[in-house]
């Protein structure tokens, strides 16, 4: 599947394509979504473009992601997908600048790509060139890489305020405990997703700031690269202090969790100790012999039960003494 974006009065419209054979020549983004042999075919004609295979997206060297072949720049990039989900993931796009033409190929629908259709499809300049596309493409796929690390920044902070000052007894909550583990990994895995994502555009800034040089771009557009390298750039150590934070979120789950642990096994130590004068007494007046002068005591039962007792509320009230509970 494919669209073909033309330029309109003020917008930019999707053109209607019945035969592949016959694509808009004013065409400035064709935009490829899981492309058949048949689609990629009829975009090299009219580009003169080679189109990547999924294949050779997935490599991960930088010269297979950023090269120039014929005079077309191709750049891939790791962007978010699914974000919003409990399975987010990472998407490898390509963008093929051929002259003022811009081809796309992707295998998936990150929400960047439908934010700019809808955006240029309301209003753009009547002379929109598939630089222009990129430019916004880029700087919305940026946009929307900080509006995730500002949720997992607030997601994060919340969590935290759930360990260090719970609405409820710290005891007994294995189950909020293993809810904040799950929640905690899930924040680390997406933040991870993010930066990825974050290191792939920039090399791709980097890039596209290298081969622009002779090149006829506009002074703003100009402006407009570098302030996305110095955004990509500030969201990435934001990214990196979110890790870290997470992986400090995480000791200290890990720590009240084993606190709670020590707490549960010391008070099995302390019934022990509690139970163990109670048993030897019982021990002692339980054994079978012939001669017991404690069998003829009238009121022996009783002094043993009291005995028992004393022996089980000494040791505990000791230990409250000394704070071990």
């Amino acid at each position: 599947m494919f669209s073909v974006f033309v330029p309109s009065e003020s917008s930019l419209k999707k053109a209607t394509v019945t035969d592949l054979d016959k694509l808009p020549e004013n065409a400035v983004w064709i935009d490829l979504i899981k492309p058949t042999a048949a689609e990629d075919r009829a975009v090299e004609g009219i580009a003169g473009i080679a189109v990547p295979t999924r294949e050779d997206m997935q490599e991960i060297e930088i010269s297979s992601r950023l090269y120039i072949e014929n005079g077309a720049r191709y750049m891939t990039a790791t962007l978010m997908c699914q974000s919003d989900t409990e399975a987010p993931k990472t998407t490898a796009v390509t963008f093929i600048l051929a002259g003022h033409r811009l081809v796309t190929v992707r295998y998936d629908d990150p929400k960047p790509f439908v934010l700019v259709e809808n955006k240029l499809g309301r209003n753009c300049s009547a002379s929109v060139t598939g630089e222009m596309v990129l430019m916004e493409l880029l700087d919305a796929v940026i946009d929307r890489c900080a509006d995730i690390l500002e949720r997992i920044g607030a997601d994060v902070d919340q969590v935290s305020h759930d360990i260090f000052e719970p609405e409820s007894e710290r005891h007994g909550n294995a189950k909020r405990y293993s809810q904040i583990l799950i929640a905690i990994g899930r924040k680390g895995d997406l933040t991870s997703k993010v930066r990825e994502s974050l290191v792939s555009i920039g090399r791709l800034v980097t890039f596209l700031s290298a081969v622009i040089e002779g090149v006829k771009w506009t002074k703003d557009m100009r402006e407009q690269l570098k302030t996305m390298q110095r955004d990509v750039a500030s969201l990435t150590d934001h990214a990196s202090y979110l890790s870290n934070k997470i992986t400090f979120v995480l000791d200290a789950m890990l720590g009240v969790v084993n606190l709670e642990q020590n707490n549960i096994i010391k008070l099995f130590s302390v019934m022990a100790v509690v139970l163990m004068p109670p048993t030897l007494i019982a021990s002692v007046y339980g054994m079978n012999f012939k001669v017991m002068p404690e069998l003829e005591w009238q009121h022996g039962y009783p002094l043993a039960v009291l005995m028992m007792a004393v022996a089980a509320v000494a040791p505990y009230m000791y230990f409250r003494w000394k704070k071990w509970l």
